[in-house]
């Protein structure tokens, strides 16, 4: 990184900060803290509920995913237009006629105050959890790319949200989420057009799509049933619709979002804007990860993309094993770029199936080199990533992009990771004190529940930086997240589902149901880790919220009159 790329990147960051907590100031009741005064238009709710899902992972994964896998992740977000109607319909109306701070409190009004306690509680776990990994996955890469101290980076990130989510609450979240997705925005829109611009003369836009499609990476739908397959229509529309209905509907991070809206209009139009924007994103996002698979067909792309593994690998016993890998994909690289040239020249059918054959043995040697660096890093008894997943887009950053473009595009992911950790900051200090504090002690005056709301802040930011520190990688950081909020988020859908249309279901039923069904879920969730049963864990939305339902029903069927009757 050059000079002007640091100021870039300083003063980006520091300018969203300093803006934000300018802009926010002197909040002074719980109203003002927790729900910004209700004064946000549509398109603040619009830009915050995209700016919070959209964390630095789905910049840094996203574009890996596709380079590797293809278009086919976007199918995960099918679900989500309809998941957008039916809030529109059904929650937001509810929560805006009760004023709720948070989405629990319905549940107490619903249910009892030891349901509307679990279902918090399960929220801040999970929430809590992903407020870490938030923090941990720009960090973790940008340390091996870069060279920073790690420990450092998840401080230095953490202070910074915790900064201006502190002194602001809701109001400064939303300000500066508006701004933090124009720089997102701006960043990826210029990178996508830089790879076009430094793909070959006469490799156009459309010719960059063929070749793409010739490598099998524009294959957006699968209406298989195979389980198999982990991303499927049928997965994103069932499975999907259920995450999205649990994230939108019933987390606070999101629930938070657009109940800061002016009006009850204005939050269900906020939310209809993220439903007809998130998908093209997510679209666009994953084809500036194809664009820079097919920049890699003309230009040689390492054994594997985290330079820390590479280094590891090169100071072991492997060494001569990886670099003979490496003069293999050099050759390989060489014959696919000649075939290429034909099938862009001539659209010659047999070179499409070349390149699909050569790519295949570039994935085997990619593989066979992950292969070396574990046993490198064994050997050495070192902890190192050899998924390089979601090293591909910053490699191509740092190593392709002009001077000052590259501190933009670091902005960006931190940005993305800033956003949606003080999303997360806010929602789990709002949790914690409108639903664990505020309802387990005596009467607080305003001012006593800001400077409570204000702690919980600061402590939860301290408990996000402190996972950040301990967190370890998966198989890619975008998919981690959404395999712990499958874990949750079927059984918290399931309860509020039970709350809005199984009107005979009582507190007792469902209390129990919830509890029985957070452990089946895990246990399924395991299961399927160790191989026993395939279940992929998009599934687990559907299959929680089916479960809770079905033994809160079945309590209350079987106990209509006993100890789960209530008066």
């Amino acid at each position: 990184m050059q000079t002007l790329d640091w100021i870039v990147l300083i003063g980006t960051l520091l300018l969203i900060v300093v803006y934000g907590t300018y802009q926010s100031r002197g909040s002074k009741n719980v109203q003002d803290y927790l729900k910004g005064g209700n004064t946000s238009k549509w398109w603040t709710i619009g830009l915050s509920v995209m700016a919070t899902q959209a964390s630095a992972i789905t910049f840094l994964s996203t574009p890996g995913q596709a380079f590797n896998d293809g278009m086919g992740f976007v199918q995960f977000y099918f679900g989500l237009p309809i998941a957008m109607v039916v809030i529109c319909m059904v929650f937001i109306p509810l929560y805006h006629r009760l004023k709720v701070y948070t989405a629990y409190e319905f549940l107490e009004n619903r249910f009892d105050l030891k349901t509307r306690t679990l279902t918090a509680i399960l929220f801040l776990i999970q929430r809590g959890l992903a407020a870490g990994i938030t923090i941990f996955a720009p960090a973790i890469i940008l340390s091996a790319v870069l060279g920073w101290n790690l420990l450092l980076l998840n401080v230095i990130i953490g202070v910074l949200v915790i900064i201006y989510t502190v002194s602001g609450g809701t109001k400064a979240v939303n300000v500066t989420q508006k701004h933090q997705m124009v720089v997102i925005f701006t960043g990826m829109l210029i990178a996508f057009f830089l790879i076009i611009d430094k793909l070959p003369e006469g490799i156009t836009f459309s010719k960059a799509l063929d070749i793409a499609g010739a490598s099998g990476k524009m294959e957006v739908l699968d209406f298989s049933f195979d389980f198999n397959n982990r991303y499927t229509v049928w997965s994103g529309l069932i499975g999907g619709t259920f995450l999205m209905l649990s994230y939108f509907g019933t987390d606070q991070s999101q629930v938070q979002r657009y109940l800061s809206g002016k009006s009850l209009k204005e939050m269900q139009i906020g939310m209809m804007f993220n439903g007809l924007l998130k998908v093209p994103m997510q679209f666009f996002i994953l084809l500036v990860g194809v664009m820079v698979f097919v920049f890699y067909q003309f230009n040689q792309a390492p054994a594997n993309f985290n330079p820390t593994a590479t280094e590891v690998v090169l100071n072991s016993e492997y060494a001569d094993e990886y670099k003979d890998i490496q003069e293999k994909q050099l050759l390989n690289h060489t014959e696919k770029e000649k075939i290429i040239n034909d099938f862009v020249s001539n659209n010659n059918v047999d070179a499409a199936k070349g390149i699909a054959v050569l790519n295949s043995i570039n994935d085997e040697l990619r593989a066979n080199a992950r292969s070396l660096i574990e046993k490198a890093g064994d050997a050495q008894n070192i902890k190192v990533e050899s998924n390089d997943k979601d090293y591909v887009f910053i490699h191509f950053i740092l190593n392709n992009l002009p001077r000052g473009l590259i501190g933009l595009l670091l902005a960006v992911i931190l940005s993305a990771a800033m956003s949606s950790t003080s999303s997360e900051l806010n929602a789990l200090a709002s949790t914690t004190t409108m639903d664990l504090y505020k309802r387990n002690t005596s009467e607080k005056s305003e001012a006593e529940m800001v400077k409570a709301s204000r702690l919980f802040t600061l402590g939860w930011g301290i408990v996000a930086i402190g996972v950040a520190c301990v967190a370890n990688l998966a198989e890619n950081l975008i998919q981690l997240v959404n395999i712990i909020g499958s874990i949750f988020y079927g059984n918290v859908l399931g309860i509020f589902l039970l709350a809005f249309f199984f009107k005979f279901v009582r507190a007792n039923a469902v209390f129990t149901a919830a509890l029985i069904t957070q452990v089946l879920v895990i246990g399924l969730f395991l299961l399927n880790e160790y191989e026993i049963i395939n279940l992929p864990f998009l599934w687990l939305n559907f299959v929680g919220c089916v479960i809770v339902i079905a033994i809160a029903c079945l309590l209350q069927s079987l106990n209509s009159n006993s100890n789960y009757a209530e008066a």
